[in-house]
């Protein structure tokens, strides 16, 4: 066989291997050794210095510095009680609109979502919280279902999001423009959720009937106080995060810092830090850090082989063979990895997948961070979209006996069809997510 049909071979060996379940991780760097042993023939001197080389590329990326940091604030915050005063605080607030409940569980994930970015942790708390408390107000389960779902993923999109720094650091795009490129759609897509559910509503108030009246005549000064003792000081902890990445302040890293040290100070104001969550915390932090960096390990490894094999060249010759429109190459990408979505988990698909498509971009005239924003988006449907979808197993695993997961999975097809109008409305008016990169970094 030749280089390049080697390459296309072990590309899909690799896909076959992880669709019978073996580790991600670790498969790809079996298949990188064993493919670099036939490319460079049999030479291992030469395989166990590329191997070497690619490790010490990912120890050394400072991008990656920001990940273990942003992890930990997550679950420091996760861990603080944060999140039922936060929900009970913009529950009060938000009693006078139509389906105020669920209004209230989407804004409350998307500031929750900022904090942690951890999906499964969100949808599972509020599984716990939110979910529960619509059921006992009459709320339709499909409905509540779909909206703690489609809320919790909002941390894949929402800055800062250990996503966008990932393909950051595999695209070679700055994470501080992606976080700015992010910002408005992230808000646009937790803003169509949310009038979707008003719609629903005002069509069908049987979905959502309102709360009683004595729960919803609560004082100002009550209300006012409870925003500023839940909402405001999560509000400031995220701005200040962000606002010292987006305006230059600090780097990515260093306002994670920042991040973690106001999570720890929140949590301990909060008189909700031990030393067993602390601890825990710090176990979880390692874990997902370290899953993260065996993963990028693995993967430049597999891509450098997978590229001195001229496999990329293959696949890239075979795409501008079609003669394509960039219209049709985008809708193209995205639809393939919208069906990754449902066997991978994405940091497979941004650090393996996403790779493939890269240099392809020069060619169709595409801005990598614009192409990062609609897998920022498409990402979301992951998570959503049966059979494997992880948010409603999340949601199913918390909720109530007599929930079922096929309850659960049409409540959130509504908001994966929300997800897909999202990214029509990006490709159609870009500047929703190109517009604060250009003002703040210029061109």
């Amino acid at each position: 066989m030749t280089d390049p049909q080697l390459g296309v071979l072990m590309l899909v060996l690799f896909i076959f291997l992880i669709m019978l379940g073996f580790p991600i991780a670790f498969t790809l760097m079996a298949m990188g050794v064993g493919f670099a042993f036939l490319a460079y023939d049999g030479n291992m001197d030469t395989v166990a210095a590329l191997l070497v080389q690619r490790t010490w590329s990912v120890m050394t990326n400072d991008v990656l510095i920001s990940v273990p940091l942003f992890v930990f604030m997550g679950y420091i915050v996760e861990r603080a009680n944060i999140l039922d005063r936060l929900f009970r605080s913009i529950q009060l607030a938000s009693g006078a609109l139509p389906g105020s409940l669920a209004i209230a569980t989407l804004a409350t994930c998307a500031l929750f979502a900022t904090a942690t970015g951890i999906v499964g942790a969100v949808v599972t708390l509020m599984g716990l919280l939110a979910f529960p408390a619509m059921l006992r107000h009459g709320y339709d389960v499909k409905l509540s279902a779909g909206v703690v779902c489609a809320g919790g993923c909002l941390g894949i999109l929402i800055p800062p999001s250990i996503m966008l720094i990932l393909y950051g650091a595999t695209a070679g795009v700055s994470p501080v423009q992606l976080y700015a490129g992010a910002f408005f759609p992230g808000l646009m897509l937790a803003g169509l959720y949310m009038v979707y559910v008003m719609i629903r509503v005002l069509i069908d108030p049987s979905l959502a009937p309102p709360m009683p009246k004595e729960e919803r005549d609560v004082p100002y000064a009550t209300i006012f106080w409870q925003l500023t003792t839940s909402f405001l000081p999560l509000a400031l902890l995220i701005l200040a995060v962000l606002g010292a990445i987006m305006f230059g302040l600090a780097t990515p890293s260093e306002a994670a810092a920042i991040g973690a040290l106001g999570a720890l100070i929140l949590a301990a104001a909060y008189r909700s830090l031990t030393f067993d969550k602390l601890k825990e915390s710090v176990y979880l932090t390692a874990r997902t850090s370290a899953m993260v960096g065996w993963l990028f390990v693995g993967s430049f490894m597999f891509s450098a082989v997978f590229a001195a094999l001229g496999g990329d060249a293959v696949i890239k010759d075979f795409v501008v063979g079609l003669n394509l429109s960039p219209v049709m190459f985008l809708i193209v990408s995205q639809i393939i990895i919208f069906i990754l979505g449902w066997p991978l988990e994405w940091t497979e698909i941004i650090v393996i997948f996403v790779p493939i498509f890269l240099p392809l971009l020069e060619h169709f005239g595409i801005d990598p961070l614009f192409f990062g924003l609609l897998i920022a988006l498409n990402i979301q449907t992951s998570f959503l979209s049966p059979p494997v979808a992880m948010a409603p197993f999340y949601l199913k695993g918390v909720a109530p006996k007599h929930v079922n997961i096929n309850d659960i999975f049409r409540g959130v097809m509504p908001f994966l069809f929300i997800v897909l109008i999202a990214m029509v409305l990006l490709y159609i008016f870009p500047e929703i997510g190109m517009w604060l990169p250009r003002q703040v970094y210029g061109s």
